[in-house]
């Protein structure tokens, strides 16, 4: 184990500085790849449980040696390894439990615990696949979406576990409607608005093809304060392919069809391949294809405390705010 690594990972950690000592936020990212001095791997802490995410093919050795240096760097209870290969064709074929086994690679089983960000509480389940509840590069969007909701509809668009909803009725949102192609997500969504003492209404945890519902929607002429638009890069489902680089004008379209006069579309895309300025185009011409006239109010992004990019590159994260007549 190199005594040089330990020290990297100490000295990455210790960086965070005002976040580590925040009672109320106990996620965050300790190492961020190339800009924290390990490319292709980072680290998310949970309180004093760890993930680290492998974005290339490490030997066994190199792995064991991560792990021993993550150990004594950072003293976890556990520590959980995901493996992400880049490419489509290889996640189908290595077995599950390859990528994102469950059982920790150090340290003993957690098979859930609550994390807070920003005073909010989120179930963080380590053990279940590559994703285990809570997407920390959002933490600034979310701040900045619970000042900005009180009296306001809300639509949240890839809801996943519905962090967004959960902050949109916690700053006052009169309804926050969340839709995820998968039950199993939206049930853990639900049980993350229970853990903050949020009333659940099954109404407003939808299970389905999210271009479908806006359509539904849009049809019916319903319409939202604020549409959250935070899609996965590449997805596919029973009708579709997506892909957020080649089709991301497509989905602002769809969701611009429902937000009310004055509201806004927080689109958000985290496709490192796709520049901040291109994103935007598309997102302007998503609206103009709708036949919205869009303005655009600011643009938001992951912490530089936690999440610094790599000298010369922006950050993989988007999020670009457009007011909509």
């Amino acid at each position: 184990m190199g005594s040089s690594l330990v020290d990297t990972l100490r000295a990455s950690r210790e960086q965070r500085g005002p976040l580590l000592t925040d009672a109320r936020t106990t996620a965050l990212r300790v190492l961020n790849g190339e800009a924290d001095g390990v490319p292709e791997v980072t680290a998310d802490a949970f309180g004093d449980l760890y993930v680290i995410s492998l974005y290339r093919d490490l030997t066994p050795a190199e792995e064991e040696a991560l792990l021993d240096a993550a150990v004594a760097a950072w003293a976890p209870r556990s520590v959980y390894l995901k493996r992400r290969p880049r490419e489509a064709r290889v996640l189908a074929n290595v077995a599950k439990e390859s990528l994102a086994p469950e059982v920790p690679a150090r340290g003993e089983p957690v098979e859930s615990l609550t994390a807070l960000e920003n005073g909010l509480s989120f179930l963080i389940r380590p053990a279940q696949g590559l994703s285990v509840g809570l997407y920390l590069d959002m933490r600034d969007t979310r701040a900045w979406l619970l000042d900005q909701v009180r009296g306001l509809t809300v639509l949240n668009l890839f809801a996943y576990t519905c962090a967004f909803g959960v902050v949109a009725t916690a700053g006052g949102a009169k309804r926050a409607l969340n839709l995820d192609a998968s039950r199993r997500v939206l049930e853990w969504g639900e049980e993350n608005a229970r853990l903050n003492g949020q009333p659940v209404d099954r109404y407003d945890y939808v299970a389905g093809d999210v271009f479908d519902w806006l359509k539904r929607l849009a049809k019916k002429g319903e319409t939202f304060d604020v549409v959250i638009s935070d899609p996965p890069s590449f997805s596919t489902t029973r009708a579709a392919r997506f892909s957020a680089a080649r089709d991301y004008a497509k989905l602002a379209e769809a969701a611009a069809r429902v937000v009310a006069p004055g509201g806004r579309l927080v689109a958000c895309c985290n496709h490192a391949g796709l520049p901040a300025r291109r994103f935007e185009t598309m997102v302007a011409e998503g609206v103009a294809l709708a036949g919205r006239k869009g303005k655009a109010v600011g643009s938001l992004g992951p912490s530089p405390l936690d999440f610094p990019p790599p000298s010369g590159h922006e950050p993989p994260l988007k999020v670009h705010v457009v007011e909509l007549r």
